[in-house]
């Protein structure tokens, strides 16, 4: 690592060994390592990925990024937490932002290194990428997300279901991240499109980690019993159109 350059490192889906040897070299070398979190004293789950490859001597920062919709709130943390980094960085650190799964998907590293880049122009940045949930849990279910001409879409947490319609009719494969608040209305959008009923869905909680659970039903089935159960919660959904 050199002077003026902050690195940000993917740790992937939450299993230590799907750490890449590039971020375990970077890890181990590092002065300082940043991780985002919500609130404060809240466990962060990228730090408890790499914790076994952490040096004693590193220096562990938090760095709070609330959930609101509020952007100006927003902003001034995103804009704090750059500052932090920066002085970190030209001070002489080897400075390290972590992000669970890869940093350039749906990860708060998008807005740290957008400030970086338009405030601080002297530093460097390295990113690492890291396996997302999304491949990841493609491999457990030993299903591939798109082959030949096949159309992939990824729909995060807050669903547009206006849009989501329009993904549904054009996408072969859809991946629903982050959580299932709208659980019934995807389900009934994707009744109502052009999924076959006996489409493949997958669905899995806290992908490769010890909590690990996975499923596999029709989508006709988990149209039928989508009431059953009030706990909608998911980590990732994967949808297959049935050819």
């Amino acid at each position: 690592m050199g002077n003026f350059t902050l690195h940000c490192v993917g740790c992937g889906p939450g299993d230590p060994d799907l750490l890449t040897l590039k971020a375990i070299n970077i890890i181990k070398n590092a002065d300082v390592i940043y991780t985002p979190t919500a609130r404060e004293n809240k466990p962060s789950v990228a730090l408890s990925i790499v914790e076994k490859f952490l040096v004693k001597e590193t220096e562990i920062r938090q760095l709070i990024f609330p959930m609101v919709k509020d952007y100006e709130k927003l902003r001034e943390h995103w804009k704090s937490n750059a500052k932090e980094i920066a002085d970190a960085v030209r001070n002489g650190k080897k400075a390290v932002y972590l992000t669970v799964g890869d940093p350039s998907l749906y990860s708060t590293w998008i807005y740290i290194h957008k400030e970086m880049c338009k405030t601080h122009k002297d530093i460097e940045i390295e990113i690492v990428p890291g396996i997302t949930s999304i491949f990841s849990f493609s491999a457990e279910i030993k299903t591939p997300i798109g082959e030949g001409e096949e159309i992939i879409g990824i729909i995060p947490a807050c669903y547009n279901l206006d849009r989501l319609k329009i993904a549904a009719e054009c996408c072969d494969t859809l991946v629903f991240l982050k959580d299932g608040r709208y659980f019934n209305n995807v389900i009934d959008i994707l009744m109502e499109s052009s999924f076959p009923e006996d489409s493949d869905i997958f669905i899995a909680e806290d992908v490769s980690t010890d909590n690990e659970t996975l499923q596999k039903r029709k989508l006709v089935d988990v149209a039928k019993n989508k009431n059953e159960n009030n706990d909608k919660y998911f980590s990732i959904m994967i949808a297959k159109k049935k050819k």
